[in-house]
């Protein structure tokens, strides 16, 4: 199957994606991951406020298969959250580097981006598995 990976983002190995607009980073998680997870049912964020650091665990999302945790690409500060997967996740399955966006972030180095890989170099690795 062969799946969209913009190229304007950058991606975790853990399937996380992040898309930098000056300090404001928008957190998601890509095609490839929702199709192994099948139809998601049930989402966990941060709230408005918190801090998450990069590397680390800042919510799940759970789906008819599995519960998987999420993995921060950045550190920084939330300032938004998709309010409308909470209360209807399906919607990340329809639209997940539109409307399915998970957490806006205030960032606060931007040079941690810099680790994530490219859509070409996440391809190669989604392609392997």
């Amino acid at each position: 199957m062969s799946f969209e990976y913009p190229q304007d983002l950058r991606y975790l190995d853990s399937h996380e994606y992040v898309r930098l607009d000056g300090d404001i980073a928008t957190i998601g998680i890509t095609a490839f991951a929702i199709e192994q997870l099948g139809d998601i049912v049930f989402l966990e964020l941060p709230d408005i406020g918190d801090v998450i650091f990069k590397g680390n665990t800042f919510g799940s999302i759970e789906s008819v298969k599995a519960v998987e945790e999420l993995n921060s690409p950045v550190t920084g500060t939330v300032i938004e959250r998709n309010e409308a997967l909470i209360s209807d996740p399906e919607q990340v399955n329809e639209d997940p580097y539109g409307e399915g966006w998970f957490l806006k972030v205030r960032i606060s180095d931007h040079a941690e981006i810099e680790d994530a890989m490219t859509a070409d170099e996440y391809r190669a690795l989604v392609d392997g598995e």
